[in-house]
């Protein structure tokens, strides 16, 4: 096994320290508490009325992004086709 040494603020390690169970190495704890949740995991979090809110503004941030996209490209386009 390959040890690594890092340094962390005093801030870090007492932040990390919280949420190490007893007996479970801070290597261990690192691991556990950077791996991704499976989505599952937040099931329930928002309200029913909150999560619509949630995916309109998703939604609605998107089509804009998009919008801003294709007027990119178009741009892009124009200016190939005059050169």
């Amino acid at each position: 096994m390959v040890i690594k040494t890092i340094t962390i603020t005093e801030e870090a390690y007492v932040a990390l320290k919280s949420l190490k169970a007893p007996r479970e190495s801070f290597s261990k704890t690192i691991l556990r508490v950077s791996r991704r949740k499976p989505i599952s995991n937040f099931f329930g979090v928002l309200s029913k009325e909150s999560g619509k809110r949630f995916e309109k503004t998703i939604y609605e941030l998107r089509k804009n992004r998009n919008e801003v996209h294709i007027t990119r490209i178009n741009k892009i386009v124009k200016e190939l086709k005059e050169k």
